[in-house]
């Protein structure tokens, strides 16, 4: 089971397992987000897998927050996702967030 659970105003934790099974739920729950603040950190250190779906789902959840004229960026994403970025070219659009 996967899901997005909001820890404060300014940060949010993804959890579980990132895949084409979970991610149509998750892209469904994204729409009714509502960002108390205007900059969002997204973690990621309790994704368990992920596959490209869960790169789509990061590439939704950014495209979702600039719509709502908010900054986002993704911590501690898994090994995983980012060689799946990477391939893709996609780990340079990503905003990727540092400890």
């Amino acid at each position: 089971m996967a899901q997005i659970t909001r820890v404060d105003a300014g940060r949010m934790q993804l959890c579980g397992v990132l895949d084409l099974a979970s991610v149509p739920a998750l892209l469904q729950d994204i729409e009714g987000l509502d960002y108390e603040a205007s900059s969002v950190i997204v973690d990621l250190k309790t994704v368990e897998h992920a596959d490209s779906a869960g790169v789509a789902l990061l590439l939704a959840l950014m495209r979702h927050a600039r719509h709502a004229e908010r900054e986002i960026r993704f911590l501690n994403m898994p090994t995983q996702m980012l060689n799946i970025a990477r391939v893709s070219g996609l780990d340079e659009v990503l905003p990727l967030a540092r400890d």
